[in-house]
């Protein structure tokens, strides 16, 4: 099994991503091979760099890690929504308002991996969990949609989502301006996106 993880560049003058830092330190588990991508925070170059991906790899699986400040567990995201809303600039300086992330496709795309399931593996690792049902509106939704369209028009047998991990104690109180937000210690993001790994490598390819 061939699996595509990706992480984000920092963003918002931050000079740390927690999930790039946690999908540098993953380890392939037995028997696959492990790709791993780090993009930028930029709504429409980090779609085409994934697209660029998927093409040139052909990944059985692809995992997207992304870092949601104030969340206080591993959050597998259910769902992906053809809308870009940003309340801050992406990198590039780009801050869509209400602009779909590909004109003209549906509404919204589930993620085609057992969320639930992902979550209590990751629980049962010993790292708190959770399903979320919003990726939010900014660069990590744009990005999960585009995946999801991607599988859905060009590869209907590869399986993928979204993971968001919560920001490292370093960052908890500047990104809190002043309040500490909840975090989680790298050694705990990575033990518990390496359950997600294992999981999915145990996953049958998708039906179309």
């Amino acid at each position: 099994m061939k699996i595509l993880v990706t992480g984000f560049e920092p963003f918002g003058g931050e000079d740390v991503n927690p999930s790039w830092e946690a999908v540098q330190r993953l380890q392939a588990p037995e028997g696959t091979e492990l790709i791993r991508l780090r993009l930028p925070v930029v709504f429409r170059e980090a779609g085409e760099q994934l697209a660029a991906a998927l093409r040139r790899e052909q990944p059985d699986l692809v995992l997207c890690i992304g870092q949601a400040a104030g969340r206080d567990a591993i959050t597998p995201e259910r769902l992906g929504v053809n809308l870009m809303d940003a309340s801050i600039p992406d990198n590039a300086g780009f801050q869509p308002q209400e602009e779909p992330v590909i004109p003209g496709a549906p509404a919204a795309y589930f993620a085609r991996l057992p969320v639930a399931a992902l979550a209590q593996a990751i629980r049962d690792a010993g790292v708190p969990a959770r399903v979320s049902n919003s990726a939010g509106l900014f660069v990590c939704n744009a990005l999960l949609y585009r995946l999801l369209y991607e599988m859905e028009t060009h590869y209907p047998q590869m399986r993928g989502g979204f993971v968001h991990v919560p920001c490292l104690p370093e960052q908890a109180e500047r990104l809190g301006k002043g309040k500490a937000l909840p975090s989680l210690a790298l050694p705990e993001i990575v033990r518990g996106l390496q359950s997600v790994l294992a999981f999915c490598s145990r996953l049958e390819p998708d039906v179309p």
